[in-house]
């Protein structure tokens, strides 16, 4: 079923990328569709080959391989901050030696630290409720990595730190901890936001945020270009669409191939199109969650369920954006939005999830066996 959704999510995608970088294409590549089309279906096919290869190994090994990850993530993001390729204002790539390709460290962070909180929870079954034996070491790696992605990447520190909650919560944490970590969550965000409405340029990036805020609380079209460039992709899109190749706002929205590719679906395939995406999304996460159940080891089930949660709650987001429920935030679409690397730590993700589904089908298949 995972692999159905994404094979049907990726054709999707490659359809409407290259639609959607028309514009990029004559602003960049003198009109060359062919090329980015090219690069779309190369890192698409990369990206299930690597979701193959991952599948095949052990989950149990990604455990083991999370306590080096987790180490690694944190001077990747403080070397990113300080050396990292910057555009709009923020530092959230490091070029790959010897290609033209980069990638967002902060993607590498999230699969790392998603994997070790799963592992030390875990591990620490016999004693979650304690706050120094369990608590204290779970939330101090949480709380460096998402610190250090926090000055670049507002919406990602927070949809990382809301899915190591639900981690968390799942885990069978202390409530009265996980309670507490709202109360300080939400004197944080009160704090942060009470500095960028007061004094935006004494925190990296906080004039964008408090621009991005009060535009989306405006709502008026001179404020709010790129949600209103989407709303109209959506309102013209109707029932039906206007066909494949057909969209007009793409010339229009300027992040039309990734943060605000679903208007141009809606545009171009119609709200036909609009609802089948969102009930692929959650078929997928009913998927994760079905192998998560099944799983009988904890570090299984919570890998999972962890990963499946954060591909569906980004792409819920995306979604979010694109109609105007949420303030622009700059998450891609999940299989969908073109990228490069991105795609590929998706691909990993899933990868995973299928992994745990695999060896829980293996160990069922050999208690069968031995019943027989």
């Amino acid at each position: 079923m995972i692999w159905t959704v994404v094979l049907l999510l990726s054709l999707l995608s490659i359809l409407v990328v290259y639609s959607a970088v028309v514009a990029l294409a004559y602003r960049y590549k003198e009109g060359d569709t062919a090329s980015y089309l090219i690069k779309h279906i190369f890192i698409m096919g990369s990206g299930v080959f690597l979701m193959y290869l991952i599948h095949k190994v052990k989950y149990t090994y990604f455990s083991r391989i999370s306590q080096i990850a987790i180490f690694l993530a944190a001077p990747l993001l403080l070397y990113t901050l300080f050396k990292g390729v910057s555009a709009g204002e923020a530092s959230r790539w490091l070029a790959i030696p010897g290609t033209s390709l980069t990638f967002q460290t902060s993607d590498f962070a999230k699969l790392a630290l998603i994997t070790y909180v799963a592992r030390m929870l875990s591990i620490k079954q016999d004693v979650i409720k304690d706050f120094k034996q369990a608590f204290v070491p779970i939330i101090i790696p949480i709380g460096i990595i998402c610190v250090l992605i926090f000055p670049a990447n507002f919406s990602t520190a927070a949809m990382l730190f809301l899915n190591c909650f639900v981690l968390m919560f799942i885990g069978r944490m202390n409530a009265k901890h996980l309670w507490i970590l709202i109360g300080s969550g939400i004197v944080v965000l009160g704090l942060v936001l009470l500095i960028i409405w007061n004094f935006p340029n004494a925190i990296p990036r906080g004039a964008t945020w408090k621009a991005r805020i009060e535009n989306f609380s405006k709502g008026d079209s001179e404020s709010n270009f790129q949600a209103e460039q989407a709303k109209i992709a959506i309102a013209t899109g109707g029932v039906i669409g206007k066909g494949p190749g057909n969209s007009i706002q793409r010339n229009f929205l300027p992040q039309a191939s990734s943060d605000f590719i679903y208007a141009i679906v809606i545009e171009e395939w119609g709200l036909i199109s609009a609802v089948l995406i969102v009930f692929l999304y959650l078929v997928l996460l009913f998927r994760g969650i079905k192998i998560a159940n099944k799983s009988e080891r904890t570090f299984g089930s919570l890998l999972a369920v962890g990963l499946t949660f954060s591909l569906v709650f980004q792409a819920m987001i995306n979604m979010a954006v694109a109609v105007n429920l949420f303030p622009v935030t700059g998450q891609p679409l999940p299989l969908i939005s073109m990228g490069g690397t991105s795609i590929w730590f998706t691909s990993i993700a899933l990868g995973m999830i299928l992994s745990v589904s695999r060896e829980t089908e293996n160990e069922e298949k050999g208690e069968e066996n031995e019943t027989a």
